[in-house]
């Protein structure tokens, strides 16, 4: 089994070249490159001219690298999918998408990318969430869906509150789209930096519903992101043992077993073959 981490998802500004090395040394396992929200219109070509070249010069080793452009329905949109796709991070990331045919619209666009390099898009409008299992099965180069939920409190008029109920309705239609298609699918961001265990409460209960990681607005943030969502030493050494217990002469071919007196399923080796593929691929991330 093949397991990409994606626990810290952290955007990074285009337009700041500082920021764009310093990324480089940070432990997220995923780096955001973004020409969109964190970029001044007046910047928007200078940050799309750093990202592209930071990218084609493969700057930040292991993590895997996405662009995340200008709406196709800006006067950036084009040239950024276009430019990304010559550069070939590992995904880029389109805003604002609705439907399929906005998919269907950035494929297009990105067709003279390398193989390698995947699409993921954001889910920020209402639209998008009632589509959101069209979205999800659009095929072609889609591996993950992001939520955008500053734009969708906005859309919806609601408010940000600590326990997110007004977006719990959004982020489950997400997570089960995904899911019904195999996408990877990635928690929004979390705004009050400085509170570090309101952070860490909404990392909690984004993997609890079932998100592969969480987008991240400050470095401070990852090593709690990391954590919350790694599985932890127990969580791992059980699901070896669950594993070799099926691997037993006497367990071949049974759906269920007796491990250290409790039923253990076939669906259970499932989960702890995810875990276990996540956690190796986790310490071969890691330095040491």
């Amino acid at each position: 089994m093949t397991v990409r981490p994606r626990r810290s998802v952290l955007y990074m500004p285009g337009s700041n070249a500082r920021a764009l090395e310093k990324a480089a040394s940070l432990p997220a396992d995923v780096l955001i490159l973004d020409l969109e929200d964190a970029v001044a219109p007046e910047a928007k070509e200078l940050a799309r001219t750093q990202v592209c070249a930071a990218v084609r010069d493969r700057r930040f080793g292991k993590r895997e690298v996405v662009i995340r452009i200008n709406g196709l329905d800006t006067p950036w949109g084009h040239d950024d999918i276009d430019q990304a796709a010559k550069a070939g991070p590992d995904a880029i990331l389109v805003p604002k998408v609705n439907d399929a045919a906005d998919v269907a619209h950035a494929h297009q666009h990105a067709a003279d990318a390398p193989a390698s390099c995947a699409l993921w898009l954001m889910m920020e409008t209402p639209r998008a969430i009632f589509n959101a299992l069209e979205i999800a099965g659009a095929g072609g180069r889609l591996t993950c869906l992001v939520m955008g939920t500053n734009d969708l409190v906005k859309e919806l008029r609601a408010q940000h509150t600590p326990n997110r109920e007004a977006l719990l309705v959004s982020l489950n239609m997400s997570v089960m789209a995904a899911r019904a298609h195999g996408l990877g699918v990635i928690d929004g961001v979390f705004n009050e930096i400085a509170d570090t265990t309101g952070f860490e409460a909404v990392c909690r209960q984004g993997r609890a519903m079932g998100f592969d990681g969480k987008t991240l607005i400050h470095p401070s943030q990852v090593e709690i992101c990391n954590r919350v969502f790694a599985p932890g030493l127990e969580e791992v050494i059980r699901a070896r043992a669950i594993l070799a217990a099926f691997e037993k002469p006497e367990n071949k071919g049974k759906g269920a077993i007796a491990l250290d007196g409790r039923m253990v399923e076939l669906l259970h080796a499932e989960i702890a073959q995810q875990t276990v593929a996540l956690a190796d691929a986790i310490a071969a991330l890691t330095p040491g």
